[in-house]
């Protein structure tokens, strides 16, 4: 049985004492792969069998499980945790304390805030026979707002911004803001049709 960490990272990376990457979840696991100039803060667990392009800068505490793609300049704020099985793109803000469940999907330039919740089960512990987790799927340029919760399934539009504490039961259309509990959608005002971009990355 071959449980140690195995980690392919390239050139100019830094891992902290305390954080992990390449955790071994099981026998035969792959290693993980992270790209140039890496910031792994401690407390940080990466597992195997997780593919990561250049720049990523996590929190402390920060969990990534198996099966995860995620592009470049992507950060993983402290205490996120990101359940495995999710495809995330390039230019990302997953600030801390949110929760990115099983097969969800997250595009490219995509701010998600601090306490964001995302489900994958629709009937959580029951109906078990009929399960299949299906996360969210955030398209490009969208922003989700502090303490949100998405449900399972839920498609955002490209370029849409769910408020603060919004309830997201059903797809927000491209370039709206869903706002409420339960949300409810309304175009975006003018002056935020723009595409997501930070001052640096």
């Amino acid at each position: 049985m071959d449980r140690e960490a195995r980690a392919e990272i390239a050139e100019g990376g830094r891992i902290d004492p305390g954080a992990v990457v390449g955790l071994a979840y099981a026998d035969g696991a792959g290693p993980a792969i992270v790209g140039r100039s890496a910031v792994v803060r401690s407390g940080t667990i990466i597992y195997g069998d997780v593919e990561i392009g250049d720049r990523l800068i996590t929190g402390h505490r920060a969990l990534i499980r198996e099966h995860t793609n995620i592009g470049s300049f992507v950060v993983v704020g402290t205490n996120v945790v990101i359940e495995g099985h999710v495809e995330i793109g390039s230019y990302v803000k997953i600030e801390s304390n949110s929760f990115i469940p099983t097969h969800t999907r997250i595009g490219s330039y995509v701010f998600i805030g601090p306490c964001v919740a995302i489900s994958n089960d629709k009937y959580p512990l029951r109906l078990r026979e009929e399960y299949e987790p299906v996360g969210a799927t955030l398209e490009d340029s969208v922003s989700i707002g502090a303490n949100a919760t998405l449900l399972p399934g839920v498609r955002i539009g490209e370029g849409s911004m769910v408020a603060a504490g919004a309830v997201v039961t059903k797809d927000v259309p491209p370039w709206s803001l869903a706002v409420g509990v339960p949300a409810t959608c309304r175009p975006l005002p003018e002056k935020l049709r723009d595409r997501n971009r930070a001052k640096n990355w």
